[in-house]
């Protein structure tokens, strides 16, 4: 069974949409193990909102966190610190969408960082939205997970800018899985239509 990393260029630019995309297009489990704030609507509840499919479980965070900063931040606030030996993956029959925290440098304490708890045989799904500088927070990115050797791909969020994604894509050969628009209204049906338009590409990780 695949188990599915999903991380973002920076916050904000769509992670858990393509995660739940992701998540009902290969009716898989899934798991955030990290969650810092909106603990009482979490990223988990919204994927699980999203999902249509009755097969997908739902798997509790490692580290749920009070206060939307930096993990390392949060469990500080909160008293703790962030051990990623105990950032254990579910098992499970299925296949896995695991959903990352910001960017793959963000950290969880004074050592490690996201990128510590992505294991060699994890698929890596890049997600990136256009914004000024976000080519250079894409090719970090991207370049920096070629570099350790993972099997990655990438999906757009958001408006098109075609000359930015030629030259991501001249710059590191990375396989395309789609893009998702900017849609008025996130719904069920509106997950639905993307995870067919991505299955075909998602089956091929």
């Amino acid at each position: 069974m695949k188990k599915i990393f999903i991380t973002g260029i920076s916050t904000e630019v769509g992670k858990t949409l393509a995660s739940a995309i992701v998540t009902e297009a290969l009716k898989a489990d899934y798991w955030k193990p990290i969650q810092a704030g909106e603990l009482d609507y979490s990223d988990t509840d919204k994927v699980a909102e999203l999902i249509s499919n009755t097969t997908s479980k739902f798997h509790k965070n490692s580290y749920a966190l009070h206060t939307p900063m930096s993990p390392h931040a949060a469990a500080e606030i909160d008293n703790i610190r962030v051990d990623i030996n105990k950032i254990v993956c579910p098992q499970t029959d299925n296949n896995l969408v695991i959903e990352g925290a910001g960017g793959l440098l963000v950290p969880l304490n004074d050592t490690d960082t996201i990128l510590d708890i992505i294991q060699p045989e994890y698929k890596i799904i890049v997600v990136s939205r256009h914004y000024l500088g976000s080519i250079n927070h894409s090719l970090l990115t991207l370049k920096l997970l070629q570099e350790k050797g993972f099997d990655i791909s990438i999906i757009y969020s958001g408006t098109e800018i075609q000359t930015s994604e030629s030259i991501i894509q001249k710059m590191t050969g990375i396989n395309v899985i789609g893009r998702i628009d900017q849609e008025e209204n996130i719904t069920q049906e509106v997950v639905k239509k993307y995870a067919d338009l991505f299955n075909e590409n998602l089956l091929k990780l």
